[in-house]
């Protein structure tokens, strides 16, 4: 599907902003290198390649060795994106990630493509639930899930000038826009896309524009409900979640991945020692079946419906 087309369709896939970001930051920037596990075409690199077909490194489906090859061309000048399925840019080469990377320091982009329950069908293998996890361990690697096209966008604009190493979501299921085009991006700071008294609902990558339906259903109900885009996992942005804390009667954090160890665990830690509130953690509970990712979604309770659910209870003190 084409942007045009995309957009009379009313949602994006992310991987597409992606590429088309990528090229432009390339044709900037000489130094700007694309790694892949021969994903070129799931990570919508085929035009890149065209465009600078010296500038793509395909190292096959040898995820570690891409990860080490990435951090040479680092060490010798180079930003390299390095783009593969999710699952496997972490789950097979979180060691290279974590010292060859992370530890050195190095500037890359550690881009994770069609992340959480986006492949469907393919089932666990494919499924990259526990990135988040994985990745908020490791010291030194920022964390990022972009919510749509424009912060995709942004977000790799900021990768490039941070000069750190990072690690970015870049979605596969269509999502609607909901940030405004030419939105900055900074890591640690955090987007209140909608002020509340009542609860708040704290959201990453595809469940933004759920939380927002979450609460447009709550205002039906007469529960004001906050919503935080905490697209910077790590760091997060303290001082939001904290006033969030302080001025709601609780919070619920929405991410497809799994319960332990995201999104919602970074939260917690936070708030349990900072300043105590009760929250809901919604996420993915278990290896998911078999199933597109709409379905699996449900399946779990991601839906706008569920999430009202939740934050109408906390409200509610429930």
């Amino acid at each position: 599907m084409s942007r045009e087309q995309a957009s009379a369709a009313g949602t994006f896939d992310c991987r597409q902003a992606f590429a088309e970001e990528l090229a432009t930051l390339a044709r900037q920037d000489a130094r700007i290198v694309a790694v892949c596990n021969d994903s070129v075409g799931s990570s919508n690199l085929g035009a890149f390649r065209k465009e600078f077909p010296s500038r793509v490194v395909n190292v096959g489906i040898a995820e570690q060795n891409m990860v080490g090859v990435a951090a040479g061309l680092a060490n010798g000048g180079y930003l390299p994106f390095v783009c593969a399925a999710s699952p496997f840019l972490t789950g097979r080469s979180l060691e290279q990630v974590k010292a060859d990377i992370a530890y050195s320091g190095f500037p890359a982009v550690l881009c994770g493509m069609s992340p959480g329950v986006a492949y469907g069908e393919l089932g666990p293998t494919h499924h990259s639930i526990e990135d988040l996890a994985w990745t908020r361990a490791i010291n030194n690697l920022t964390v990022l899930v972009p919510a749509d096209p424009a912060e995709t966008r942004a977000a790799m604009r900021w990768a490039v000038a941070s000069g750190q190493p990072v690690f970015m979501r870049i979605g596969r299921h269509k999502v609607p826009a909901v940030m405004p085009e030419g939105t900055r991006f900074e890591a640690g700071k955090s987007a209140t896309l909608r002020p509340g008294r009542d609860v708040t609902i704290v959201a990453i990558g595809t469940m933004v524009s759920r939380a927002l339906d979450a609460a447009r259903q709550l205002e039906a109900q007469g529960i004001d409900a906050r919503v935080v885009n905490a697209a910077s996992v790590k760091p997060l942005d303290e001082a939001t979640l904290l006033a969030a804390a302080r001025e709601t009667r609780g919070i619920v954090t929405v991410e497809e991945a799994t319960v332990q160890g995201g999104l919602g665990s970074a939260v917690a830690e936070l708030v349990s020692q900072r300043h105590p509130v009760r929250m809901r953690i919604l996420g993915l509970t278990d290896f998911a079946p078999t199933g597109n990712t709409d379905f699996l979604l449900e399946h779990f309770g991601l839906t706008a419906a569920n999430i009202a659910t939740q934050a109408a209870e906390l409200a509610r003190g429930q």
